[in-house]
C-alpha cells in the first residue's frame, strides 16, 4: 500500500471513530474533538459531572486505574469560572497534604490543550511560599517559568493569557522527566500537549489563601 492511499484510509477511520486530527506547534495527533459548549448547562454554569467524565475517558484511554477516591468528592474539576474549560481547566486531587510536616501530593489532569492558569503562591500565615516539582505519567505538557522568554514562546500561549503572562520560559515534559519551579514565589503555568496529560506533583504544603493569579478574571 503506497503512502498517500494508507493516509487517506487512516483519516477515514478516525473520522469514523469521532475522532480528528489535531495539527499544531506539538505535532499531530489523533483524539476525540472536545467542544467547550457540552461542558456547559443551558443557564451557562459550568457542568463538573460532565468535565469528570472527560477527564475518566482520557484515563481510560492511558489505561490508568480509576481508583475509589477518584469516584468521589475528593475528586475536582474547575473551569477557573472563565467559561472556556477546553482553553483553561483542570481537574485535580489531593492525595495528602500535611502541614505539620509541610508536604503535599497532588495529581493534575489536563485535557489535550488545556492549560493551568499563571499562577503564584506567596508566604501567608499559614505557609511559605509552595515550592513544586511537576512529573509527567501519561502524555506530555510544557511548563512555563520567569526568566528570558523562549523564542517563539508566544504562538504557544493561549489566548486569555497572551497579554497578561508573565512567565514565558519554556521547558517540554516528558514521562519520567522531572520539572522544578525555578524559585519562591514566582509566576508559573502548564500547557498539556494533544493527548492530554496526567501529571504529578511533588510540592511543599498547599496553603489556597497562598493562591495569585495573573489573569483578573480567573475565580478559584
Amino acid at each position: 500500500m503506497d503512502i498517500s492511499r494508507r493516509t487517506a484510509i487512516t483519516s477515514m477511520a478516525a473520522g469514523v471513530a469521532g475522532t480528528v486530527m489535531l495539527n499544531s506547534a506539538y505535532g499531530a495527533e489523533t483524539v476525540k474533538k472536545l467542544n467547550n459548549e457540552d461542558f456547559y448547562k443551558a443557564d451557562g454554569t459550568f457542568d463538573v459531572d460532565k468535565a469528570k467524565q472527560a477527564y475518566y475517558d482520557m484515563m481510560e484511554r492511558f489505561n490508568y486505574p480509576i481508583v475509589d477516591r477518584l469516584k468521589g468528592e475528593e475528586f475536582w474539576a474547575v473551569d477557573f469560572g472563565m467559561g472556556k474549560f477546553t482553553e483553561v481547566g483542570m481537574a485535580g486531587i489531593f492525595w495528602l497534604n500535611n502541614k505539620e510536616d509541610n508536604y503535599f501530593g497532588h495529581e493534575i489532569y489536563l485535557l489535550p490543550g488545556q492549560m493551568i492558569p499563571e499562577h503564584r503562591h506567596v508566604t501567608t500565615p499559614d505557609a511559605g511560599p509552595k515550592m513544586e516539582g511537576w512529573q509527567p505519567r501519561h502524555g506530555w505538557v510544557y511548563i512555563y517559568g520567569e526568566g528570558e522568554a523562549t523564542p517563539g514562546v508566544e504562538a504557544h500561549i493561549p489566548p486569555s493569557h497572551k497579554e497578561c503572562a508573565v512567565a514565558r520560559v519554556e521547558k517540554k515534559l516528558m514521562p519520567g522527566e522531572v520539572g522544578m519551579l525555578a524559585g519562591a514565589e514566582q509566576w508559573h503555568w502548564m500547557l498539556a500537549g494533544p493527548e492530554g496529560a496526567i501529571v504529578t506533583e511533588y510540592a511543599t504544603y498547599h496553603d489556597g489563601a497562598a493562591l495569585r493569579f495573573s489573569n483578573p478574571d480567573v475565580k478559584f
